[in-house]
């Protein structure tokens, strides 16, 4: 069976105390732009239930360059923002890379 590369991405973003708000209106944002980049299958931020402070981000990749597109897209700017307007405490990045088997097609002959 071929193998196929999922690539995705995690965001967390911690805001700081009295900042949710305004974290949320920047990522919120980033949302529609990043569901018309090439090569994006999903996307979608949400807030921590056990954490008001924390938001969570997913984004699901065609392929590796798609997901490196994106982050050297201007997207990418409103973490600048929120660092340089201190609204946030913390932000981590993970990326993973799956192999996942695409079945085969057969095709009548």
């Amino acid at each position: 069976m071929p193998q196929s590369h999922c690539v995705s991405h995690t965001t967390r973003v911690h805001a700081r105390a009295g900042c949710s708000v305004q974290v949320q209106a920047c990522l919120m944002r980033v949302i529609e732009p990043t569901l018309k980049t090439p090569g994006c299958l999903h996307f979608a931020l949400q807030q921590c239930d056990s954490d008001p402070l924390l938001w969570q981000i997913a984004g699901y990749w065609q392929d590796e360059c798609a997901m490196q597109a994106y982050f050297n897209s201007s997207v990418m700017e409103v973490y600048s923002v929120l660092l340089n307007e201190q609204m946030i405490e913390r932000l981590e990045f993970q990326t993973f890379t799956e192999e996942v088997a695409v079945p085969m097609q057969k095709h009548a002959g």
